[in-house]
């Protein structure tokens, strides 16, 4: 019987590298399923605030659980479990339940029973307007070749959350709307 040395030692090694990658594994799949998921920002809706192509962890206990929040989101369950109600402000990732493979990313600003309106580009909420203050420009340039200057407001939801808005469009197609 030959000995060679160290073969013993390089097996444990390649056995305990993978025992650790199996637990790192474990663990980052309970933080993201229960704790935080990471998400990219998909288009500029939400302009100033969140920029195209940025990256932010949600918080997933916040809102409760859905089955979305199960890894391949599996239909073990309907609703939500351990749910508290958004507020006015929160910044929410959602999927429609018409397009359940599309996220989502929006501000709340109605809560239910809330009828919502854009009057002449002023956000009303229950027919009454969200105050808003003119602040300075956006200026959005395009790979360093054109700049270009945009309006920006801060408005002030009713329960006195703050964040600013861009008007791209003065008089645009959404400026009027019915109320919802």
């Amino acid at each position: 019987m030959t000995v060679v040395p160290g073969a013993k030692s390089r097996e444990g090694g390649v056995v305990e590298t993978i025992r650790v990658v199996i637990h790192a594994l474990i663990i980052a799949l309970i933080i993201r399923t229960f704790l935080f998921q990471p998400f990219n920002i998909p288009s500029g809706s939400m302009k100033e605030t969140l920029l195209v192509g940025d990256y932010l962890f949600v918080s997933k206990f916040s809102y409760g659980y859905s089955h979305y929040s199960l890894p391949l989101s599996p239909p073990l369950f309907s609703g939500r479990i351990w749910s508290s109600p958004p507020q006015r402000g929160d910044v929410l990732v959602f999927r429609l339940p018409k397009d359940d493979t599309t996220d989502y990313i929006k501000r709340v600003i109605g809560l239910p029973g809330d009828r919502i309106q854009m009057i002449d580009g002023l956000l009303h909420i229950n027919e009454a307007p969200v105050k808003r203050e003119r602040i300075e420009d956006f200026i959005e340039s395009e790979e360093g070749t054109r700049t270009t200057r945009v309006k920006r407001w801060r408005e002030t939801l009713p329960n006195g959350v703050t964040y600013t808005t861009l008007d791209l469009i003065d008089n645009g197609f959404h400026d009027n709307t019915g109320g919802l």
